[in-house]
């Protein structure tokens, strides 16, 4: 029977199932607005089947199924098998509560299971906090992306992450999505520009692709054109996770203006930065207002109180980490950095560098333009790259001045020209530099028939092209072995050789790259040898390059080797010894801070290269621009605030592993009796009833033909993995984790799908879609508002029933199981009640238990449906006690944000008293306004009791 509930008052929640328009429905998940319940819903009966939708009671007439009319039904099918997946796919369907301080999901991935980043799990999940807001700082390398896919994994199995769009650099995008699919069983459209040709083919241009793509993963750089944001100012998400946040802190940018569009407009957000601050207090602060604009008060100071409920930071050697992280990520070996001499003709245009244009015997260099201190330096590092950097330098000036003009034009032509023609005979000298870096390269391994690498950094292109040129004669490898990576290749094009050096058959020996590679990605799959070619001014982009090789996972000791060159000039070599100093400095930090950017303080590499200039220009000291590590310790100042919030990382707490609720061992238990259910024979191919099921339990692996309906939500899946593996055809699944894991192995071998990153079998993990497929499938077994009876080792007939307290948004806040025993089962009014903390009694004392035989159906159950009113109001009163108990904790969690509003509002009056920039303090008064508004959302309104399954004593049949 259906019972239509008042269009401002719906009792539903995720699991239930409504009638809309005479078609039945299950609730994904709900919502009250302005203009009453909003309802997600997929289809179930026939002519909706696996359709997705959105209902208003405002605009359809939305009929809830009554929980105390539900129909008893007697399950006949062998081993009560359609009863044991019915309820199994309700708890699977059914949310963990938000504030369930467990982990349900993440640990049964394929990620190892480190304290630390259960650590930064706790903190995104933090019950105290309103909503998820957490900045994962972690140095380099100790896999922010894994952490990335546990939180949003506990997110999605609390029903809070429907919706999420991820934001990364653009060179990246294929390595976050595998990741996060390969991982964890997060599948995301990948929107790079091949992506978002295929929208465009798709959907008309008005579209809004975010509402077609509930799963996104997008550049910044194409997020934040004027098209997309104004899509993206109509959209609410439930997670956004933007990596490299230290790029959102500079006020009136472009991607500040994306940054602050997207923070208000998702509940949870995680934003990642290894270099999460630029030493100044007010860029942090305003990442501090994305996550959370009361944590900074009116007038721009903040508290650590404040800091460390919101972010999380380690590095390698912090004592919680370097406990874990053992042979999965080898210590840095000594680094190697080398002093080479120069050949003659390069040693002629240090020379000539020095004398005529750093250091001028007559006081002044040829440069003619105003910057007469920093062109001569743009030019020692240009010959410092390389002598095609140096020669592209001369080309760029000489067509800058154009046609000879005055004396100083002139004077300065020539000495370019002077300069050019020493530069053209080093240009094609094979000794010097270049011969030092083939003999390195000779010296780890790196030549024909060997499967040692090597990734080679330098600044310029003109150098990583030059190099590109002339390694594979000297190395006496083919042009294939020496491939370059720079950020003028498409993004296509940079994922492609990113995801082949990841690769164990990949033919890249050497990766000749820029500071494109820098940031994000993972270049130490197969390799363990990086070499700065020329070496950067700047702590923090040496930190950067060598955290691609290492980080965690690194099998080998990492070894990081230097060429710098020594010119016999002397000024111009001592200047040289700044920079090889350099790398010692960043190796000292690397041990002992684990950041290198507060040994300069200037948290920027533009700028750190600028006082780096001005110490080889004479115009500053090594001393005065970097600071020993004691100092850094010592000092009062923000770098020293940050450090300290590092070393007292090891107060983070951890969450433990919730205890497994199935009723069966394994996911793929679950799957085939879902196929055994579904599908006549489900081994038989489609065509004859079946779907193709092949399950070779011995190897851990099955095979499945997808039918229709389970080919539309793999359509979702990432693009690469669904077109080169052809899952629509044949969907391969690896069904435990050892061979998961061994799959991923496998495809770094070069063993995967058309010999790529992407495994040929996808690990079954508990978030699967197919999973979440079967358990659709199930739960349309029962028709309108029924639920199973069933036979048991139990005294009485019994009555299970679930109690779920729900917000205003239709999120569970709150979960508990009862059961309502019956003495005497034609006495209704007198039940039993018994919490339940846990559902192991089905598996010990019921026909659920595996094994079970069922002799048929049980006689009569319309005898039961008297018991089902009875229970269900014996349940919610017992119930009650429980849930007011969790509605006053979470409504406390409230009025503890209110508190901080209204600190925040009475800060913001007392600067307006004192003449305070009124924009700026009503802009951010009108985001705290929203936030509370969304808080009062959250606060808890619903309590709702469900009934599950009748268990009739066996004795009574």
């Amino acid at each position: 029977m259906t019972v239509a509930e008042p269009s401002d008052r719906l009792d539903i929640a995720p699991g239930s199932i409504v009638v809309v328009r005479d078609e039945e429905w299950l609730v994904t998940g709900c919502a009250t607005g302005s203009d009453g319940a909003v309802v997600r819903v997929r289809g179930l009966s026939e002519l909706v089947a696996d359709t997705t939708a959105t209902f208003y009671s405002s605009l359809d007439d939305i009929q809830v199924l009554d929980p105390a009319r539900a129909q008893v039904v007697a399950d006949g099918s062998s081993g009560y098998r359609d009863a044991r997946l019915w309820l199994e796919a309700l708890l699977r369907k059914t949310p963990f509560p938000y504030g369930d301080q467990t982990l349900t999901v993440s640990t049964h991935m394929l990620a190892d299971s480190l304290e630390y980043q259960r650590a930064a799990v706790a903190k995104a999940l933090d019950p105290s906090l309103i909503r998820p807001r957490i900045l994962l700082a972690d140095a380099v390398g100790l896999g922010k992306t894994l952490e990335i896919g546990m939180i949003l994994a506990e997110l999605v199995r609390r029903g809070r992450g429907d919706r999420i769009l991820v934001v990364t650099p653009r060179h990246v995008l294929e390595q976050m999505q595998h990741e996060l699919w390969c991982r964890f069983a997060l599948p995301f459209v990948r929107l790079d520009s091949a992506g978002i040709q295929k929208v465009r083919q798709k959907l008309p241009a008005t579209r809004n692709p975010f509402t077609y793509y509930k799963r996104a993963i997008i550049s910044i750089d194409t997020l934040k054109s004027p098209r997309y944001k104004a899509h993206l100012a109509r959209q609410h998400w439930d997670a956004v996770v933007i990596d490299e946040s230290h790029n959102l802190t500079n006020v009136g940018t472009r991607n500040n203006e994306l940054a602050r569009l997207l923070a208000p407009n998702t509940e949870a957000l995680i934003l990642a930065s290894a270099t999460p601050h630029n030493g100044k207090e007010e860029s942090f602060a305003e990442l501090l207002r994305l996550l959370d604009p009361t944590a900074v008060a009116a007038d721009g100071s903040f508290a650590k109180d404040d800091v460390s409920a919101l972010v999380i930071r380690r590095h390698r050697h912090h004592p919680e980490v370097a406990a874990e992280v053992g042979a999965d990520w080898a210590e840095r070996a000594e680094p190697e950095h080398r002093l080479v001499r120069p050949s003659e003709a390069e040693d002629a245009v240090a020379r000539e560098l020095s004398r005529v244009w750093l250091h001028p015997e007559h006081g002044s260099s040829p440069y003619s333009g105003e910057a007469k201190a920093l062109f001569p330096w743009t030019l020692a590092k240009a010959f410092l790259s390389s002598p095609a950097a140096l020669a592209e330098s001369i080309e760029q000036r000489r067509r800058r001045l154009g046609e000879p003009g005055g004396p100083e034009t002139r004077a300065e032509l020539a000495a370019l020209n002077r300069l050019a023609e020493l530069n053209d005979k080093a240009l094609g000298d094979s000794a010097g530099k270049q011969a030092a870096l083939v003999d390195r390269l000779r010296e780890i391994g790196v030549g024909p028939k060997s499967p040692m690498r090597a990734v080679v950094f330098a600044e310029r292109i003109a150098t990583l092209s030059w190099l590109t040129r002339v390694l594979p004669a000297e190395l006496g490898v083919g042009a294939d072995n020496v491939v370059m990576l720079h950020g003028g290749l498409s993004d296509i094009d940079q994922q492609a050789i990113v995801d082949s050096f990841k690769l164990e058959t990949s033919p890249i020996r050497v990766l000749v790259t820029g500071d494109v590679a820098s940031e994000g990605v993972n270049l130490h799959a197969q390799c363990h040898h990086l070499i700065h070619y020329d070496i950067p001014w700047s702590l923090i982009r040496i930190e950067q390059r060598n955290g691609r090789v290492d980080r965690y996972g690194q099998q080998h000791p990492p070894v990081i080797s230097s060429l710098i060159l020594e010119p016999s000039d002397p000024e111009f070599s001592g200047d040289l010894r700044v920079l090889s100093r350099l790398l010692e400095r960043e190796n000292q930090a690397h041990t002992t801070l684990g950041d290198v950017a507060s040994l300069m303080g200037k948290h920027s590499v533009s700028e750190e290269e600028a006082a780096i200039r001005d110490v080889l220009a004479g115009r500053s000291t090594e001393q005065a621009q970097v600071r020993e590590i004691q100092d850094v310790l010592e000092a009062d100042d923000f770098d020293a605030y940050f450090t300290q919030l590092s070393l007292d990382a090891d107060a983070e707490p951890t969450l433990p592993e919730a205890p497994r609720q199935s009723l069966y061992g394994t996911d793929v238990e679950f799957l085939e009796e879902a196929l055994r259910a579904g599908f006549p024979v489900p081994d038989a191919a489609p065509s004859a009833g079946g779907v193709g099921w092949v399950h070779h339990a011995e190897y851990g692996v099955a095979e499945l033909v997808p039918p229709t309906d389970l080919r539309k939500r793999l359509g979702l899946l990432p693009q690469n993995y669904v077109r080169q593996g052809r899952v629509l055809e044949r969907l391969k699944l690896a069904t435990s984790a050892q061979v998961g894991k061994s799959q991923l192995r496998a495809a770094r071998r070069g063993r995967g799908i058309d010999e790529t990153t992407w495994p040929e079998a996808h690990f079954l993990g508990p978030l699967h879609p197919v999973l979440e497929w079967a358990g659709d499938r199930a739960l349309s077994a029962l028709g309108r508002n029924q639920i199973f009876a069933i036979r048991g080792n139990l005294d009485a007939t019994t009555v299970l029933l679930m109690g779920t307290l729900m917000n205003q948004r239709g999120q569970l806040v709150s979960r508990v199981f009862a059961t309502v025993e019956f003495p005497d089962a034609d006495r209704p009014s007198f039940g039993l009640v018994e919490a339940r903390p846990d559902l192991d009694f089905l598996l010990s004392d019921t026909g659920l238990q595996p094994g079970t035989p069922n002799p048929g159906p049980i006689a009569d159950p319309e005898r039961l449906r008297p018991l089902i009113p009875a229970a269900v109001e014996s349940a919610r009163v017992s119930m009650a006690l429980v849930l007011t108990e969790q509605e006053q904790s979470a409504r406390a969690r409230l009025a503890r944000w209110r508190a901080r509003a209204d600190r925040w509002h009475s800060g913001a009056e007392q600067l307006e008293m004192f003449g305070a920039r009124k924009s700026t303090v009503d802009r951010w008064s009108r985001r705290i306004a929203e936030e509370q508004r969304l808080a009062e959302s959250l606060a808890p309104t619903q309590q709702l009791v469900r009934p599950l399954l009748v268990i009739v004593p066996e004795k009574d049949q």
